[in-house]
């Protein structure tokens, strides 16, 4: 046994081709990647065992740390699905509605109300009950456009579009005059 290191391993100067070989691993790296091959093992045995427990107790349950099945307050819910569908632009307007006499004060308010909003042309349609009352919300709507604007956030509302009182319901009888469009022509 000549040139051997003591464990009967050639040593790397007797190796054939010449070429060093990558020194071997010593007892405690083998130990260590033993240990870690262990470790790894038993979590996942673990984890299988954790996972039948809960599938005989009836499924996932929550434990001492916060994840997302954990109940939360509805207000931050809703904020959450808000979020989640991206409805930002609908609630906030909706929010105007809500908020529509402090938004346009009280008086305009007992007369004018907001009916519908057009997401994709950016339109907020307000009903108002006497034509008077449509011609000076009209008058006012370049500022009650900049003020939902200032609100709401740039450009999301383009126009507002005021609408008069509504007729009553046409009623086409036998006794209709030719080109006539019904009492209609009184309204609006």
């Amino acid at each position: 046994m000549t040139g051997n290191t003591p464990g009967g391993v050639p040593s790397p100067s007797q190796s054939s081709g010449g070429a060093a070989k990558p020194p071997e691993t010593s007892g405690v790296d083998l130990a260590r990647v033993a240990l870690r091959a262990a470790k790894e093992a038993a979590r996942a045995r673990g984890d299988a065992a954790q996972q039948k427990k809960q599938a005989r107790r009836g499924g996932l349950r929550s434990g001492a740390r916060a994840d997302g099945r954990d109940p939360m307050a509805l207000g931050s819910a809703i904020n959450r699905l808000i979020t989640e569908r991206g409805w930002e632009a609908p609630a906030a307007v909706g929010g105007v509605m809500g908020r529509w006499p402090q938004i346009v004060g009280e008086d305009v308010a007992k007369h004018c109300v907001p009916e519908k909003y057009d997401e994709d042309e950016r339109v907020l349609t307000v009903r108002c009950d006497s034509t008077a009352w449509a011609t000076n919300l009209r008058l006012l709507a370049p500022t009650l456009v900049a003020r939902l604007n200032e609100d709401l956030g740039h450009g999301r509302v383009k126009l507002i579009k005021v609408q008069g009182p509504g007729g009553p319901a046409r009623r086409y009888g036998p006794l209709r005059a030719p080109g006539s469009t019904g009492p209609g022509d009184t309204y609006g």
